[in-house]
């Protein structure tokens, strides 16, 4: 029987779209499950900030009825807007090892796309770029930090033999945080200087001015991350959204903000690394999910770097350093020693080689692939 791929019309099919990476990876050793009620709410509409600029269709690809197959077709319209194009996206990308079950996916995202006026695709990403995003292509022996995605080396060569192109890999730095010795000592001086010759203060968010502060993180990461390949800017639903969901990771020793005169210059956000409470919960809530979820200060040692930028006119100042430092020192007194700090573009040459100043080393590869329609 050939594979054909359909779109997700009741709420079997999306019980079924949800629960295929169960199916297809619950044996591994590295994947970690999602809680199926939080992947059902993102997936939702009518709740995802994500489709207040944005629109999307899912489909499941059977053979002889049988799931085989399940992939995304997006329009962010926001993006569009930002970069005068009229690229599309695919997303949520899991498959059997099976190559009719990736070109019937491919090309029924690569349709729907088509139809809407794109000409061409990028992904997979789930939904934007800075959520789970690429296709793992080295690292396969290493656990997924919260919102990494994790496949078997087949997915990739799948993928090659589509004929996707790449596009762009995004890197995964692993940083023993613990030890300063493998800190280049110019890092030292620039962290020192920061207050005294440049007049900086770093200080640390709280969680009843989270929210404020996403404004500041927006501000930056519109700022600093602008330039970068699949850069979209976020919008203030956006932001709710993210503050919302941050403050179900939020620490107050990894969250960090540099101010001058009233101004924040710099943003670092730091994520203890929920994906190793997730891994007990595996995928419920209920009946003993929610005690790991309780427990999850006792459980977590190690961190995920997820955003670490300075507006462009401060980046000279050491405020990059001073965060830097700042992980260090959190690192002696927190039970958290150790994490990834990424993903970075490959591209991004004055961020990778400041992972090279740290001591950190490539770990993971993601690749996102292009496609013209």
């Amino acid at each position: 029987m050939s594979v054909e791929a359909r779109p997700v019309v009741s709420r079997r099919d999306l019980k079924e779209f949800i629960e295929l990476p169960f199916r297809l990876h619950s044996t591994s050793e590295q994947w970690v499950p999602p809680l199926r009620l939080e992947r059902r709410l993102f997936l939702d509409r009518k709740r995802n900030a994500y489709f207040t600029h944005a629109e999307a269709e899912y489909f499941l690809a059977r053979r002889d009825g049988r799931v085989v197959g399940r992939i995304s077709a997006q329009i962010d319209h926001s993006f569009n807007a930002y970069h005068d194009n009229a690229w599309g996206m695919f997303g949520f990308l899991e498959m059997e090892d099976d190559p009719e079950a990736l070109a019937a996916l491919l090309d029924a995202a690569a349709a729907w796309l088509k139809a809407r006026g794109r000409d061409h695709m990028i992904g997979p990403m789930d939904f934007t770029v800075n959520d789970e995003s690429g296709v793992l292509i080295e690292g396969f022996d290493r656990e997924p930090f919260i919102k990494q995605p994790w496949h078997p080396p087949y997915y990739a060569a799948r993928c090659e033999e589509a004929g996707l192109g790449k596009a762009m890999d995004l890197l995964m730095w692993e940083l023993e945080i613990s030890d300063r010795e493998k800190m280049l000592p110019v890092l030292f001086e620039l962290a020192e200087q920061v207050s005294s010759k440049h007049g900086i203060e770093l200080r640390k968010m709280s969680r009843r001015s989270l929210r404020k502060d996403m404004d500041r993180f927006a501000d930056v990461y519109n700022a600093a991350w602008s330039r970068n390949w699949g850069f979209s800017p976020y919008g203030k639903k956006d932001l709710d959204q993210y503050s919302f969901e941050m403050q179900l990771v939020f620490d107050p020793n990894w969250f960090m903000v540099a101010e001058r005169d009233g101004e924040t210059v710099g943003v670092a956000i730091t994520v203890p690394d929920l994906n190793q409470v997730l891994r007990r919960m595996n995928g419920r809530i209920v009946p003993f999910g929610w005690w790991h979820f309780l427990r999850r200060a006792k459980i977590m040692d190690r961190v995920r770097v997820g955003f670490l930028g300075v507006k462009p006119e401060y980046q000279h100042t050491g405020v990059a350093a001073a965060f830097y430092v700042e992980h260090f020192d959190m690192a002696e007194v927190r039970p958290q020693k150790w994490g990834e700090m990424g993903w970075i573009l490959e591209t991004n040459t004055a961020m990778n080689r400041g992972m090279e100043a740290m001591g950190g080393r490539v770990v993971k590869r993601y690749r996102i692939y292009g496609r013209d329609l």
